[in-house]
């Protein structure tokens, strides 16, 4: 069996405006680089076999003091970035409402049957992203792996993994916390069990206030 941890990169500096970040490569927060940091403290306890991030800036800032920290190089995979928006990267959810109506209200029905206008394929991004989890997998088959991502793309593997429709990826997991860890053991078979949901690395912010992520990835 292979323990995963996907995580979703840190916070951004559009985070408090929520922008659809999908394939813009955008930096991450000051409070996103403290919760990298905790997260690497943890990746230095945690007996971590391999450390994965996806090519996004966003992502590599996230991993790179987890590489530091571990001592473990930090690979990279274009297969684990973010789903692409199209004509929504950069937009409020309210100004994507305001430009598409339309398309807002059918991506709001099924986001995977209605992607945004000129974005990328949910299924097909589901795919890339699972031929990376697989090799990783094989690679590792008694390992344990930290998995740098993002929002969607997460939310879309565990429906995949969990047998979970697609089109509900959004209601069945409503909020990816930055920097949080979801947990998922892989066992021979490709079958996966959630071991772990938005869980703080270091059981730290729990107390302090960290509010749930809102729909940007």
């Amino acid at each position: 069996m292979t323990d995963l941890f996907l995580v979703r990169h840190g916070e951004t500096v559009w985070h408090r405006t929520n922008r659809y970040a999908g394939s813009s490569d955008v930096e991450l927060s000051h409070r996103g680089r403290r919760q990298a940091a905790t997260l690497a403290r943890w990746a230095a306890a945690a007996g971590l076999d391999a450390l994965w991030c996806s090519e996004l800036r966003r992502a590599r800032e996230t991993a790179r003091p987890c590489a530091d920290a571990s001592g473990l190089e930090l690979r990279v995979d274009s297969r684990l970035n973010e789903v692409a928006f199209g004509q929504g990267e950069g937009l409020t959810a309210k100004e994507i409402r305001q430009r598409f109506p339309r398309a807002a209200d059918a991506f709001q029905t099924d986001p995977v049957a209605h992607p945004l206008p000129g974005g990328e394929d949910p299924k097909r991004a589901t795919s890339r992203a699972l031929a990376s989890l697989e090799e990783i997998t094989r690679a590792y088959p008694q390992g344990r792996v930290l998995i740098v991502t993002h929002n969607s793309l997460i939310r879309l593997v565990l429906c995949q993994m969990l047998g979970i429709p697609p089109a509900e990826y959004r209601r069945s997991f409503p909020s990816m916390r930055n920097c949080h860890l979801n947990h998922v053991r892989v066992l021979p078979g490709q079958q996966a069990a959630l071991l772990q949901l938005n869980t703080p690395p270091l059981g730290a912010w729990a107390a302090s206030g960290e509010t749930a992520e809102r729909s940007g990835s």
